[in-house]
């Protein structure tokens, strides 16, 4: 089949939290080095700084580089590398726009409205109108994948639909234009479930969130780690250290599944079932093993604050490397629709 193409990205909202690194970010690394028996890449892949979604729901625009960048030395830190992926802003490349523009000419409102992400979103943020830009946030993140010929898109399972409509938009162009050299101008990407899509928050309620005060951020040291996940919700059955817990129903336990050794993560969960492991040990003991995860981020993400310049201009060498494909892909879209013709 030869390298597929991914393009996968994040609104930037700062620093990273352990939602986005079980969620996303070690799926993005594993993919970027992800090599075949010959040696030869699995995956080209490309990573988008979503700035413009960020409008969908907040107009505030004051903090976005500073967060752009406190995202970026996260992404640096968790292991993806500007030599094998680029990584640029959505709002530098121009042809994002663009695309957008015409894609918007190739779905209905109605199709939009029904999309239950959409629907999901008004529900959990409470929003009592609907701008045009976010109900068209599907059709603006189709722009982003087929701007890139991007062939595989990785997705928590929330996110299927708009892969779906990313498809459809894609078979809709192909058939009504046709390129006269390549013929058809995009391929219809197909999703690929990552298998941490949800980490839940501290609170047991939610998945992580910064606006919900529920996360642990990759730059947590051990103190602070320790001290949020004494507020983190177990088992409320158990209320004396030597009662019988329920691991199953404990967002600490499931914190363990990800972060614990795989050899330990049986006595965890005996020692809890039988009573002999305390609610407030059992924290502790998770609270380092998450510490002992991040301790390498931590310190690359030292390195990266003290060469704040090396960051900015890895930012700009990739949005020149995306600039290249955009510009690419919109003269494939121009020819195909006859626009600019002068003749």
């Amino acid at each position: 089949m030869g390298t597929l193409r991914i393009l996968s990205g994040m609104r930037p909202t700062g620093q990273l939290h352990l939602g986005h690194y079980t969620g996303a970010l070690e799926s993005w690394v594993q993919q970027q080095n992800l090599l075949t028996e010959d040696g030869s890449k699995v995956y080209e892949t490309c990573f988008l700084i979503a700035d413009y979604h960020n409008l969908t729901t907040s107009l505030e625009t004051g903090e976005i580089y500073r967060n752009t960048l406190d995202m970026l030395i996260d992404w640096l830190a968790a292991g993806i590398d500007p030599e094998k992926s680029p990584v640029f802003r959505q709002s530098q490349i121009k042809e994002h726009t663009e695309l957008f523009l015409l894609f918007a000419m190739l779905i209905t409102s109605s199709r939009l409205e029904r999309n239950p992400t959409l629907k999901e979103q008004v529900r959990d943020l409470n929003m009592e109108s609907l701008t045009y830009g976010h109900l068209g946030y599907p059709v603006l993140q189709a722009a982003d994948i087929l701007l890139y010929k991007g062939e595989v898109v990785p997705v928590g399972e929330d996110q299927i639909p708009h892969v779906e409509i990313t498809r459809e938009i894609a078979r809709k162009f192909n058939n009504h234009y046709t390129h006269p050299v390549i013929g058809e101008v995009f391929p219809e990407p197909a999703p690929i479930i990552t298998k941490f899509s949800r980490l839940v928050g501290l609170d047991g309620k939610a998945k992580m969130s910064k606006s919900l005060g529920n996360t642990i951020l990759l730059a947590d040291g051990p103190e602070d780690v320790l001290r949020k996940m004494r507020t983190a919700v177990t088992d409320t059955a158990k209320i004396r250290k030597n009662d019988p817990g329920h691991p199953e129903a404990c967002t600490v336990f499931s914190y363990h599944g990800k972060f614990a050794p795989p050899d330990q993560l049986l006595c965890i969960e005996a020692g809890c079932r039988e009573g002999s492991l305390g609610c407030v040990d059992c924290k502790k003991m998770c609270a380092a093993y998450i510490s002992q995860e991040l301790e390498p981020l931590i310190e690359k993400r030292r390195d990266y604050e003290s060469h704040i310049d090396l960051v900015k201009n890895i930012l700009l060498e990739g949005e020149a490397k995306a600039k290249v494909i955009a510009r690419n892909t919109m003269q494939e879209v121009r020819t195909a629709m006859r626009l600019g013709e002068t003749t």
